[in-house]
């Protein structure tokens, strides 16, 4: 079987991760309703995104997370962290019972903003503009000083491309061919006071990010195949630089807005 025929998905786990990104967003709404706060609604939008990548394409010992052949997770959108932290419980890191019982909670390590106090957390991240910068500092360390084969893989929000420090770190991540990053971009349309400065205009997302010197890839960021594909093109394609803002559904609750989101990598 080629690397490709591998690479398909098949019925059976197209169903899987489906059941899996629904996980992820009963998880996400159950422990910031207990709470009382949170940003659910961020992560329901990414479910999706974040789903197949667990699955499918990142590269990580969750019983090893010094191990430095660890494929590197940033979510620059921090206020996302009830996704972040469903993914933890459905790869086994974190029990259901921390989750619900200890999100936002005065001395928990599950705090609103994911921070170092959890092992799998390189960086502390929430102010927007600022986990994409780390993620290319991570992913020059790795390709130019370690010499390592982990990928980095940023999620950001939409709102947070208003802030110069993503398009310098897309600019640096161009400028030092990074195909070992990949910042997923989660267009949603919505930011907290109101819509977001672009909306949905992918177009312009698209033509900003390959301004910067890196390829634009539009997909429905509700499509898991679609997704999944995409996804495994840096390792099929070491040698180029790409950025793929997409589409996704904020779906999981009645009247969800619909949104978009992006991926982008060198």
């Amino acid at each position: 079987m080629t690397m490709e025929a591998e690479r398909t998905l098949r019925e059976e786990e197209i169903s899987q991760l489906g059941e899996l990104a629904a996980q992820l967003r009963v998880d996400a709404i159950r422990c910031s309703t207990r709470a009382g706060s949170g940003h659910p609604t961020s992560s329901l939008s990414a479910a999706d995104l974040l789903a197949v990548l667990i699955s499918r394409h990142l590269r990580y010992d969750w019983a090893d997370p010094r191990s430095r052949a660890n494929d590197h997770l940033i979510f620059s959108k921090g206020h996302a962290s009830p996704l972040l932290y469903a993914c933890f419980k459905a790869v086994g890191a974190i029990t259901d019972q921390e989750l619900v019982d200890t999100y936002r909670q005065f001395g928990s390590r599950l705090q609103g903003h994911p921070t170092p106090a959890l092992p799998w957390v390189d960086v502390a991240t929430g102010s927007l503009g600022q986990g994409l910068p780390a993620g290319v500092g991570i992913a020059l360390a790795g390709r130019y000083l370690d010499h390592l084969p982990f990928h980095v893989w940023a999620l950001c929000g939409d709102s947070e491309m208003a802030e110069g420090s993503i398009w310098e770190a897309l600019d640096k991540a161009g400028h030092y061919a990074l195909g070992n990053l990949t910042a997923i971009v989660d267009v949603n349309r919505f930011g907290q006071r109101g819509p977001t400065e672009l909306e949905w205009d992918l177009d312009t997302y698209r033509r900003r990010v390959e301004a910067f010197g890196c390829q634009a890839i539009v997909i429905d960021g509700h499509d898991l195949v679609a997704i999944d594909e995409r996804w495994a093109a840096p390792g099929r394609r070491p040698a180029r630089r790409w950025c793929s803002p997409g589409r996704s559904r904020a779906r999981g609750c009645p009247r969800s807005r619909t949104s978009r989101a992006g991926t982008a990598s060198r």
